[in-house]
């Protein structure tokens, strides 16, 4: 049993900054309807806008967070002008916004490697290296850190979309753009919102990310995990995607537990087609009117 718990508890907190990666995804799906696979450069920049905030100015944990939020979102913002934006306005298809965003992916990650390397590079000592213990369970306090600061980030953000004129504004886009916009909303102003909140949101992740592990240019490709959580929640539902990322995290745990570390992402992949054949819109999906 204790194995179990201390399992379920890891899972918890690997999940939760899948959940992070992944409310990105649905947020920009839910307006666009486009898989923003530069999503994952974002999270790297984050992760190594944290660290340099870390090593180069003297502050706290939290003022290095919210300068890596910051910092990501600006990137994402910045990032939709330049790839996105001229496709809107051409009304492109699909297809282009995906490719425009690979291509995007490859620049940032190979960008990083030309100007600060490729090495793996490690985040300094903040906190007690001493777990809490609860009996013969050990928890890492950045596990508990890492589900915390998740818990309240997504709070924050369901706050946001269920609460405020921005965010009876983003669902009204969900539903329909052409339509919102003909209502008086600004659509390129929510657009210029959702890539802010999913910026923020992934430099908060890879900030967290790289605590818990390492820093080096191809962290994006973690990513896959959170796009995989996304489909297996319910791509353009943001509690798909939260519910999602925590089975899936919980699904890889428990795996290399029980049957062996190499199994846990042929397990997961396996367990997604079979929702997929079983629910194509996911275990959460949501009609066009209730994506976001």
């Amino acid at each position: 049993m204790s194995v179990f718990l201390q399992q379920l508890i890891n899972g918890l907190s690997i999940g939760s900054i899948y959940a992070l990666m992944a409310v990105g995804y649905s947020l920009v799906y839910s307006i666009l309807n486009f898989s923003n696979f530069a999503h994952g450069g974002v999270i790297m920049l984050g992760a190594y806008i944290g660290l340099y905030a870390l090593h180069l100015l003297p502050m706290s944990f939290l003022g290095a967070l919210i300068i890596a939020a910051l910092g990501a979102g600006l990137i994402a913002v910045v990032l939709e002008k330049v790839a996105y934006s001229p496709l809107r306005k051409r009304n492109a298809p699909s297809l282009y916004f995906i490719i425009s965003a690979m291509g995007a992916s490859i620049f940032l990650e190979n960008l990083v490697i030309a100007t600060i390397g490729p090495t793996f590079k490690t985040y300094p000592e903040i906190f007690n290296p001493v777990p809490f213990t609860f009996g013969s369970i050990s928890v890492s306090r950045i596990d508990v850190l890492m589900f915390v600061i998740a818990a309240i980030s997504l709070a924050i953000l369901v706050f946001i979309i269920e609460k405020t004129k921005v965010g009876l504004a983003i669902r009204a886009c969900s539903y329909s753009s052409r339509g919102s916009n003909l209502m008086g909303v600004n659509v390129n102003r929510i657009i210029f919102v959702i890539f802010l909140l999913g910026g923020m949101l992934a430099g908060v992740a890879g900030m967290l990310f790289g605590m818990k592990y390492t820093v080096y240019p191809q962290i994006g490709v973690i990513t896959n995990k959170s796009f995989i959580a996304a489909v297996f929640g319910g791509l353009g539902s943001l509690p798909g995607a939260v519910v999602g990322s925590l089975l899936l995290g919980l699904i890889e745990t428990l795996s290399s537990a029980y049957i062996a570390s190499q199994y846990r992402d042929l397990i997961a992949f396996t367990l997604l087609i079979v929702v997929l054949v079983i629910r194509p819109s996911g275990i959460m999906g949501k009609i066009t009117e209730d994506k976001a």
